[in-house]
């Protein structure tokens, strides 16, 4: 494994059709290899929650560390935009707008998720290519 400290990882959740469809879009938007991916469910990733003690059953779709620090939500998402090439890291301008509001928009989103997107019944597994992108 390379060295994992030198990445922002991205914890999600491995059965969820839609976090597995923004994983796959972030990594075509991250040309500087700035991201690390673990599913919630994978050892790596429960061993990550424990270690920085992340409430699952508060946040359950997509969080960020970065630098030893624990970003979820809008927040996590729109810090993930901040590093992605084209015109995405704009999106970062919304982090003005209060957290309450941001994360209203982003709980209604990740409440349905389920059932707008579906959901797998096991979690993804990289191709061989992305491989190198998870931990």
């Amino acid at each position: 494994m390379s060295n994992i400290a030198a990445h922002k990882i991205i914890l999600f959740d491995g059965v969820c059709n839609l976090c597995n469809g923004a994983v796959t879009f972030v990594i075509k938007r991250d040309p500087k290899d700035h991201f690390r991916f673990a599913a919630l469910q994978s050892d790596i990733g429960q061993a990550l929650v424990a270690e920085y003690g992340i409430d699952t059953s508060k946040l359950d779709s997509i969080i960020l560390i970065e630098n030893n620090r624990v970003y979820s939500k809008s927040t996590a998402a729109l810090r993930i935009a901040k590093y992605m090439s084209g015109a995405y890291p704009l999106l970062y301008g919304f982090m003005i707008i209060p957290n309450f509001i941001r994360n209203w928009v982003y709980d209604f989103v990740a409440r349905n998720r389920y059932k707008w997107y579906g959901k797998k019944d096991a979690c993804m597994i990289p191709t061989p290519e992305l491989k190198a992108k998870f931990l």
